[in-house]
């Protein structure tokens, strides 16, 4: 089974009303060099600026971006590459990342190789700890690569924790 860790950009909250903007993944392992990166020019005539900022582009660059079929072809592929079997949707936020990788996935081929079910750092941590109050804590404890809206480097620092966690007795 390989463990997949995401992360989503998007230039607003929804998609099919709004576009996603890029991604990244990982997969757990130790040296957590295989990677894939996608950016993805946009589906819809919306998005918000303040949306877009966080991903520190311009509309116009957006918009120059890969087409999403190819894009999301692409990641099937190296899914498919970097997983014996069904591969595991990991993110700090599963409910905004899952979403857009699902609709996109299902919007373009057909179908989603993670299925319907994702898994919640942020949840595995609080029940390794056995208190749903420690929610954030593992973000600034376990991880070493910046936060910085880059989706490559988010999901590189999620599963650095990930990592810590599992040297902690979580087995993942």
């Amino acid at each position: 089974m390989a463990y997949i860790i995401v992360d989503v950009e998007a230039d607003g909250p929804i998609p099919y009303k709004y576009s996603m903007v890029s991604f990244g993944a990982v997969v757990l392992e130790p040296t957590l060099s295989k990677t894939f990166y996608g950016q993805t020019r946009p589906v819809s005539e919306h998005w918000l600026p303040d949306a877009l900022a966080v991903s520190d582009i311009t509309r116009a660059q957006h918009e120059a971006y890969d087409d999403p079929q190819k894009v999301m072809e692409n990641f099937a592929d190296w899914l498919s590459a970097n997983s014996k079997s069904r591969p595991v949707f990991i993110s700090d936020n599963p409910a905004f990342d899952w979403q857009w990788i699902n609709y996109y996935f299902h919007t373009y081929l057909g179908k989603n190789p993670f299925g319907f079910s994702a898994r919640r750092i942020g949840d595995l941590y609080c029940g390794m700890k056995m208190d749903a109050a420690l929610n954030n804590e593992w973000k600034r404890l376990y991880r070493q690569t910046k936060h910085d809206h880059n989706p490559v480097n988010d999901a590189k620092g999620n599963a650095e924790a990930l990592l810590a966690m599992r040297k902690l007795g979580l087995k993942i």
